[in-house]
């Protein structure tokens, strides 16, 4: 478990499970957030936006990243599919929302506050699971035996999984994720 992707809809919980897992494992944790958005919410164009993935990917052979990629997910040797219902990613993000209305979250860039994507924001959730969950799904059935993947669907099988991790990060055994 050294190149490590998490992934699944706005407010899902990527960044917390992603850090948590950066920790436990002593790999850096990046987030896409920094790629894929400029300053005032800007898009990063494609070819960019594709070309600091791949920067990102070869930089190191050990990494946590969360996010939403077919580049990343196809990359891993883990991936961690936050397949949670799109009304708690809606509750979650208004919770985080409130901290960052006027300001950047931390793993964002600069002049980005909530606020002035905000509508944007819940129509990504509310269409996730049939915009984008799809192909995440397609992937994940069809991945080489070579990529362990976990898929977590609520707050026990993230729990379960963060025991699995401390566990592991107390002793010297691997922690074997499995898709539930």
């Amino acid at each position: 478990m050294k190149r490590v992707f998490v992934t699944g809809n706005a407010g899902a919980g990527k960044s917390t499970l992603a850090n948590f897992l950066g920790k436990a494992l002593a790999l850096p944790v990046y987030s896409l957030d920094q790629i894929v958005w400029q300053p005032d919410w800007r898009k990063t164009p494609k070819e960019q936006k594709r070309q600091r993935i791949d920067e990102l990917i070869r930089s190191s052979d050990k990494w946590v990243i969360e996010g939403v990629s077919q580049i990343v997910m196809e990359a891993a040797d883990t991936i961690v599919f936050l397949d949670v219902p799109r009304h708690v990613c809606l509750w979650r993000c208004l919770k985080r929302n409130i901290h960052f209305l006027f300001r950047s979250r931390p793993d964002l860039p600069d002049r980005c506050p909530e606020l002035l994507i905000f509508p944007e924001l819940i129509r990504i959730i509310w269409n996730f699971p049939t915009n984008v969950r799809p192909s995440i799904m397609k992937h994940l059935r069809e991945t080489e035996h070579n990529q362990t993947v976990s898929i977590l669907e609520n707050y026990t099988d993230v729990e379960h999984v963060l025991f699995l991790m401390r566990q592991a990060s107390r002793g010297s055994q691997k922690p074997e994720l499995s898709a539930e």
